[in-house]
């Protein structure tokens, strides 16, 4: 393994929570983004989170998924009706299955 040589903080979005003290608001993630020195597009990332208040660093990492795709869509109304939520993508598959039917997705 090289040493010194990594991802920069900056840029990752699950760096920043490892500092953060739960539960936590939504904009508390977004102000200590900002403080860290946090790329634009992480902190909107965090801006884009769909919930409020997290009670958990693993509660945020789930929800990345649907902020990545509200910030990629950006504020485009969605009046097709599709269901485009992604904070709950597979899990239900293996936590939800029937017993004996516990898949991996």
């Amino acid at each position: 393994m090289a040493h010194g040589i990594g991802e920069d903080p900056g840029r990752s979005p699950a760096a920043q929570l490892d500092g953060v003290e739960f539960p936590v608001w939504r904009d508390m993630l977004v102000q200590v983004a900002a403080d860290n020195g946090a790329s634009v597009d992480v902190i909107n990332l965090f801006k884009a989170l769909p919930r409020n208040l997290y009670y958990s660093k693993e509660e945020v990492q789930r929800d990345f998924a649907e902020a990545a795709r509200r910030f990629a869509i950006g504020n485009v109304d969605e009046e097709d009706g599709a269901a485009r939520d992604r904070r709950n993508l597979g899990r239900d598959t293996v936590e939800n299955a029937p017993p004996g039917k516990i898949r991996h997705p």
